[in-house]
């Protein structure tokens, strides 16, 4: 009980912020459905070659999950930042608590929300000819749910290191970005060069990618060695994270 009253605490804490600022909101969510709707218009037609037999626009919509998942994680551990500079941290680390404890409620509170957002994004599956079942919508809200603790997780990671927002965000921009773009989330593996296709495959995200894209059009009758392959990865993806958040934090009080 001891060990979970800080993480509850920490983790109410990230959603009572999050109600107290609707504008994150706005920004995890309006900039992908933006990149969303101009992406899907102008590479339409550029991307039917490729031999993509769905629109583009119904092609970048998992791919859209992940970025609004991506965008959370990365206003959300933001917070560390700011609640070192303002002094709470320092108090939470001298606080006889876990510091596993202070890692897991906030990932989980970011990852809550991460979540919650990406559920809301979900509601223009109905503009699409994507059919959902329970089994699709299961398997999609189980990628949600790991990939948004993996990447909050990754998120506090960096965030712990850094000095300032400013860092924060050029660490974003040279490296959590470009995870996305190689996730397969922009463009399919098949059509890139040799060189950009092995970086796709070594990056854990293609796998999380390749898992929700199937989820959307999973059937009951389906039985995917690949998409449970995803599953394991992006598992071990989301605990190799939260493992160096709780390393970081760690290392840093010896």
């Amino acid at each position: 009980m001891a060990f979970w009253l800080p993480v509850v605490s920490l983790w109410r804490r990230e959603l009572v912020r999050f109600a107290r600022d609707r504008n994150r909101l706005f920004g995890a969510i309006g900039q992908p459905l933006v990149f969303w709707l101009l992406l899907g218009a102008g590479f339409e037609k550029s991307f039917a070659p490729l031999g993509i037999s769905s629109g583009y626009l119904e092609y970048i919509y998992p791919g859209i999950l992940l970025l609004i998942l991506l965008f959370t994680a990365i206003f959300s551990t933001i917070s560390v930042i700011e609640d070192r500079r303002e002094g709470f941290m320092q108090s939470v680390l001298v606080a006889p608590v876990s510091r596993t404890g202070l890692v897991l409620g906030k990932v989980l509170g970011g990852g809550t929300l991460a979540f919650l957002e990406s559920l809301v994004f979900l509601v223009f599956l109905a503009f699409l000819d994507i059919p959902i079942s329970i089994a699709s919508l299961g398997m999609t809200l189980i990628f949600l749910a790991i990939l948004g603790i993996g990447l909050t997780a990754l998120g506090f990671a960096i965030a712990w290191q850094a000095s300032s927002t400013a860092g924060f965000h050029a660490v974003m921009t040279l490296f959590l970005f470009p995870l996305w773009v190689l996730s397969g989330a922009f463009f399919p593996a098949e059509g890139a060069s040799r060189w950009l296709a092995y970086l796709m495959a070594i990056n854990p995200l293609t796998y999380g990618m390749d898992g929700l894209r199937q989820s959307l059009y999973l059937t009951t009758s389906d039985a995917n060695t690949h998409l449970w392959f995803c599953v394991i990865i992006s598992v071990a993806f989301a605990a190799l994270t939260l493992s160096a958040a709780v390393w970081q934090v760690c290392r840093k009080e010896k």
